[in-house]
């Protein structure tokens, strides 16, 4: 999995689960995907709950825009109301911060604000495909430093573990001149309310399968789905080093383990997607541009931790549905 439900309160409420996150060039602008409620999509958006798309304009993982859904309880017929803020400065980090509310709708239909913007809110076939075998014998390798079983995995029989599932979508395009910088960093939360006049952050997302690569929400560490992208290289950086050199050493895919995992812990975080504003988006393991809906980002992610390219036999035509060309580009449920 990408990161579908990689911690205990996203499994205990699949609404404030988020799987993956998109950042591409649109039709007629930047384009902001989170992607919650993996494999049912059934549950809608929780409504005690934030929703936000948090942008960083000049590279240091903290958010100087802020993009945030909030939800109303469902209607009758399953719809939701919800509301975009615009949050900037200080408060783009301020969840008890009013914003600027930009636009307001209801799930299942496409909103555009007489400014430009774009938002789509609903269910749609998931992108995402991964193929089990290869995930857990790359996984199992890394977490154990070892070499990389691959003896059970047969290419001709290869499937995509999310084939024909859904997920609930939040899609944002924002006209390039509204993004606030010709290069940004996106990385997006759930945060529920407490109750007692604060907020706690369930989830957060940006680039893939890392939660699920490094065992960073194992005992020991600090919840890192409640951690901020600023802290990683402290919190999480040494345990990244260290996994990654005993990988590569078990693997002898590299001359200089430590070097090499010093260099990927510094890939890896801060967990934050990068992206140039109005090119081409591309996630790969030589080089990435924010992230677009087809790239086979596990074989990126396999590559990077590995230093030796590790196929799944697989390719975005084993996605669910087919992609549309305008907004909001996701499949069609199916």
């Amino acid at each position: 999995m990408s990161h579908h439900q990689d911690s205990a309160a996203a499994k205990q409420d699949p609404r404030l689960d988020i799987s993956d996150v998109y950042l591409f060039k649109g039709r007629n602008g930047t384009v902001f995907v989170m992607n919650t409620n993996p494999v049912s999509a059934d549950k809608g958006f929780h409504p005690e709950a934030l929703y936000e798309f948090h942008i960083d304009t000049d590279n240091d993982a903290v958010q100087d825009l802020t993009f945030r859904f909030r939800f109303l309880a469902p209607e009758p017929d399953g719809r939701q109301a919800w509301v975009l803020d615009r949050l900037t400065g200080a408060e783009a980090a301020d969840r008890n911060a009013p914003g600027t509310p930009v636009a307001t709708g209801s799930t299942e239909e496409i909103v555009t604000t007489p400014d430009g913007l774009k938002a789509f809110v609903g269910r749609a076939g998931d992108p995402f495909y991964l193929d089990g075998t290869v995930i857990t014998a790359v996984v199992t390798a890394l977490r154990n430093g070892e070499a990389v079983d691959l003896s059970a995995f047969d290419p001709q029989r290869a499937s995509n573990l999310f084939a024909g599932t859904n997920v609930t979508a939040i899609v944002l395009e924002v006209p390039d001149d509204l993004v606030g910088s010709d290069t940004i960093g996106l990385w997006t939360t759930t945060a529920l309310d407490d109750h007692h006049g604060g907020w706690l952050q369930i989830n957060r997302c940006a680039k893939p399968l890392v939660s699920t690569l490094f065992d960073v929400t194992e005992a020991g560490f600090d919840d890192y789905n409640a951690t901020d992208p600023r802290d990683d290289l402290d919190n999480y950086g040494d345990l990244v080093r260290q996994k990654v050199a005993a990988l590569v050493s078990a693997n002898d895919t590299h001359s200089d383990p430590q070097g090499y995992g010093a260099a990927t812990r510094d890939i890896i975080f801060p967990d934050v997607l990068h992206y140039q504003v109005g090119t081409e988006a591309g996630f790969g393991a030589k080089a990435r541009n924010g992230r677009g809906l087809t790239e086979s980002v596990p074989e990126a992610m396999f590559e990077i931790v590995l230093n030796a390219p590790v196929s799944m036999g697989l390719d975005a035509g084993y996605a669910t549905g087919t992609l549309r060309a305008e907004f909001p580009y996701l499949s069609a449920p199916a």
